[in-house]
C-alpha cells in the first residue's frame, strides 16, 4: 500500500493534555479531553528492539506514542539509549524487532526513496547546533528548506517565498535582527534558536531535539526549552527532547520517559512526577559514581 507524502501537521485548538503513563497501552483510544475526539499519534512504537550487528540490545521492548501538540522528555544517563531511540526513528539505527510507525511510514519496511521523505518530515535539533559558521544566519535557516525549494537552490539561489518564510521564522524565535550576521558570531543560545528556525523551515511533522541545551547556561536552557514547548503547542508538532537534567524535564515537558539500560523505567505525565519519582532512573549512577550526562 502506498504511503501519502508528508504534510504539515494540523494546528490544534488547545494544548495537548497528558497521556497515560502505563507502557504498552495506547492512550489514543481515550478521549484527549472532555468533549473532544480521540487523537491519533504521529509516532507509535511497540516492543522496539535495537542492536548493532551482533552486539547486545541497546534498546529492549520500548513502547512510545507521540501525539500532536505535546512535548515528551527522554531522561536517562549515558548509555541508557536516548540517542539510539531517536536514531532508530529516523533510520540511523537498525531496528532489530518490534514495530515503529512515524508520520505514516513503517520504519521496518521502507521502500526506496521513502527514507529521505521520512527524514524531511522530522526537524532535528542537535547539541552542537550543526550550523555552517561562515554562512549568514538567514542562509543557515534557508538550508532547512532545500528538500522542496526547487531548482534555483541547486545553484545556490533561494526564491523570494523561501527567504520571506525564513525571515518570519527568525522573527518567531527572536533572532531576526541577526539575519545577515555569520552564524559563528552568535552566542550558543542564539545559535540554537537559529537551529530551531532551520528545523521549522522543513515544515516538519515532528521535532527531535537531542540534548539541545547541554552546552547552554541555565537561563538560556529554560528559554530554548520553553520555545520548543511553545512550538509544539501552537503548531501541533510533537517534540521529543532528550535531557539529563531532571528539573528541566519537569519544567518543560508534558510527559517524561525515563530510560535505564535500554528499557523504560518511568513513563507518566509530567504533572504526576517529581524528582523523587525520577531518581530510580539514575540509581546505578549514584551507586557507581557515574555522571548523569548522555553521550
Amino acid at each position: 500500500m502506498s504511503v501519502s507524502p508528508l504534510a504539515p501537521a494540523a494546528r490544534p485548538s488547545a494544548p495537548a493534555p497528558p497521556q497515560s503513563g502505563v507502557p504498552g497501552t495506547s492512550p489514543a483510544a481515550a478521549p484527549a479531553a472532555a468533549g473532544l475526539r480521540p487523537r491519533l499519534p504521529l509516532a507509535s512504537v511497540r516492543g522496539l528492539r535495537v542492536a548493532y550487528g551482533d552486539g547486545p540490545l541497546v534498546l529492549d521492548g520500548i513502547d512510545l506514542d507521540l501525539f500532536p501538540g505535546e512535548t515528551v522528555a527522554l531522561l536517562g544517563s549515558s548509555g541508557s539509549g536516548k540517542s539510539t531511540l531517536m536514531k532508530s526513528l529516523t533510520g540511523f539505527a537498525p531496528i532489530s524487532g518490534g514495530t515503529a510507525r512515524l508520520a505514516g511510514y513503517d520504519l521496518a519496511n521502507l521502500r526506496r526513496g521513502q527514507l529521505r521523505q521520512l527524514r524531511a518530515g522530522v526537524g532535528q535539533v542537535f547539541q552542537q547546533f550543526n550550523l555552517v559558521g561562515r554562512l549568514s544566519v538567514l542562509t543557515n535557516v534557508l538550508t532547512g528548506g532545500l528538500h522542496d525549494a526547487g531548482p534555483l537552490n541547486l545553484v545556490g539561489g533561494f526564491g523570494r517565498a523561501h527567504r520571506s518564510r525564513a525571515l518570519e521564522l527568525l522573527e518567531r524565535v527572536g533572532i531576526a535582527h541577526k539575519a545577515n550576521e555569520p552564524a559563528r558570531a552568535l552566542s550558543g543560545g542564539q545559535q540554537q534558536r537559529v537551529a530551531i528556525a532551520r528545523a521549522l523551515m522543513q515544515r516538519p511533522q515532528l521535532i527531535f531535539a537531542d540534548e539541545p541545551v547541554a552546552s547552554l547556561d541555565p537561563k538560556m536552557s529554560h528559554q530554548v526549552l520553553s520555545l520548543l514547548q511553545e512550538i509544539a503547542r501552537e503548531d501541533g508538532i510533537p517534540v521529543l527532547v532528550s535531557l539529563h537534567v531532571m528539573p528541566l524535564a519537569l519544567a518543560h515537558s508534558d510527559r517524561i520517559i525515563g530510560l535505564r539500560n535500554g528499557e523504560i523505567l518511568v513513563s507518566a505525565p509530567t504533572s504526576e512526577l517529581d524528582a523523587a519519582a525520577l531518581e530510580p532512573i539514575y540509581a546505578h549512577d549514584q551507586e557507581d559514581g557515574d555522571a548523569d550526562d548522555d553521550a
